[in-house]
């Protein structure tokens, strides 16, 4: 028995690859989409494989067909989507759809956005709540493009019932941002030192994959109009992050050292969660309406992760193995050895 009908748009993402096992496992008969069709080996058999092109109107429309009773959509971005989507909601039961912690901003206007200009840092409340006030809507930014999506997506109402999760720092295998990968790496190259800013007390709320999909699954499970933060149990610091990339792969303990605030200058002390105020998400609305219990913690989910980024980066440069990162991250920020070890050396440490 089936608990009905499922369409994943984005099925061979990180995310997607997560939630169709989750659905599938859950019941549901999944139609697995994304831009090559290909299939996952933890999917179960009977979930649906097909190639679609979800900027192609009339092949998401024939993707969905005569109906389903929930889609879920990984890849959903800015307004000219969220109008995809709400042209079918005649045919949708109801939709669970990936946003972003990189809507909102604090009160005096900051966001992920303005991570680079000075004093650009949002300070958030801890925990951070959904109530918490968001960026405006338009095609400036990443957060810009999804606050306008959730909006034209919540404004449908009762005619296409929509859960928003509002992902923190997502991690797990098949990921093409791998924050871990800043650790691993330093693990395998022999770096037994780690200049974190702030002292490493930098706290970026991460979710795994496998939690991200249980939200999914369990509001496919209860339908329903709503903004739902996304994230682990817990909200570890740069420095526990460190510690537990180390045991995850069997390596001693690294010292940590400062400096005490931000980093001092390029490559030196800045990590993919470095922030000089906490971004904690506050997950009692998710586990009051969906009745959320993370399936995983960040240390349980580590060994997979590492192994897997180990495995993706042997034998080559990281760089060819994550281009998306690399556009992200300079390698001389993420991996600036030179100038990590000029800093060690001026304060009289070792690298």
């Amino acid at each position: 028995m089936t608990s009905g009908s499922a369409v994943v748009i984005g099925a061979s993402g990180q995310i997607g690859r997560a939630a169709v096992r989750a659905l599938a496992q859950d019941g549901w008969a999944v139609t697995a989409a994304s831009r090559r069709g290909g299939r996952a080996d933890s999917w179960p058999a009977e979930v649906r494989s097909v190639a679609v092109d979800r900027e192609d109107d009339a092949a998401l429309a024939g993707l969905i067909g005569e109906g389903c009773d929930v889609l879920l959509d990984c890849v959903a971005y800015g307004a000219a989507h969220a109008r995809q989507l709400t042209g079918l909601a005649d045919r949708i039961g109801s939709a669970v759809v990936i946003s972003s912690g990189a809507v909102y901003e604090d009160d005096r206007g900051r966001s992920f956005a303005t991570l680079g200009e000075p004093d650009g840092f949002p300070a958030y409340p801890v925990p951070l709540p959904e109530t918490q006030p968001t960026v405006p809507p338009g095609d400036a930014d990443y957060g810009t493009r999804k606050i306008a999506l959730e909006q034209a997506l919540l404004a449908q109402g009762d005619r296409l019932p929509v859960t928003l999760l509002r992902a923190g720092a997502i991690h797990g295998p098949y990921s093409p941002l791998p924050r871990e990968l800043y650790f691993v790496k330093r693990v395998l190259d022999g770096r037994r030192v780690r200049v974190l800013a702030y002292g490493g007390s930098s706290r970026f709320h991460p979710v795994h994959v496998a939690n991200l999909a249980e939200l999914v699954r369990l509001a496919a499970r209860r339908p329903g109009s709503r903004v739902l933060n996304a994230g682990d149990p817990q909200a570890p610091t740069v420095a526990e992050i460190s510690a537990a990339v180390d045991a995850a792969m069997g390596a001693p303990p690294s010292e940590i050292v400062g400096p005490a605030g931000a980093p001092p200058s390029t490559g030196v002390g800045k990590t993919p969660w470095t922030t000089p105020h906490p971004i904690v998400y506050d997950m009692t609305a998710s586990e009051r309406e969906l009745g959320y219990r993370a399936v995983t913690t960040y240390e349980e989910s580590l060994p997979e992760t590492v192994a897997w980024l180990a495995d993706q980066i042997k034998g080559r440069d990281w760089w060819e193995a994550f281009p998306l990162m690399a556009g992200h991250y300079p390698d001389e920020e993420l991996f600036g050895y030179a100038a990590e070890d000029r800093w060690l050396a001026g304060r009289g440490g070792q690298g």
